[in-house]
């Protein structure tokens, strides 16, 4: 699997949709822009609603309730997981990833560029807050 890399500092929300759907990061960018969602949106790392809109469009389910993150082994087959949660004026922001479980082997595609590898197993150092639970239609 090659993961999607963000193209922008902001735009982890729209690779996580590009790496759940199997497309580019400018095929997932050209379907949450024709949504108006823009990487620039800091609402796309403070709220859920943008990133469930782009994955209905792209023909997933996304569970919008947040589930707090308890183990590993707890995770469904494929979730989005808010991780680097933090406060900023009294609003909450995170760093979208995916976590994927596919015959018994597990990893996490985050999107950062900056990342030796986007392909992550290092599970100790990942600490989500909550996640969602993604389903194909």
């Amino acid at each position: 699997m090659q993961p999607v890399i963000q193209e922008e500092k902001t735009g982890c929300a729209i690779a996580s949709a590009a790496n759940i759907a199997g497309i580019s990061y400018s095929e997932a960018k050209k379907v949450a822009n024709s949504l108006g969602i823009y990487a620039e949106d800091s609402a796309l790392w403070s709220q859920t609603t943008y990133i469930c809109r782009i994955l209905n469009r792209l023909k997933y389910n996304v569970n919008n309730s947040q589930t707090p993150f308890t183990t590993w082994k707890a995770l469904p087959d494929c979730a989005l997981l808010a991780i680097k949660w933090h406060m900023e004026n009294n609003r909450p922001f995170w760093h979208w990833v995916v976590f994927v479980r596919k015959e018994g082997v597990e990893y996490v595609l985050d999107s950062k560029k900056s990342l030796k590898s986007n392909i992550r197993k290092d599970f100790g150092r990942i600490k989500p807050k909550w996640y969602m639970e993604v389903t194909s239609n």
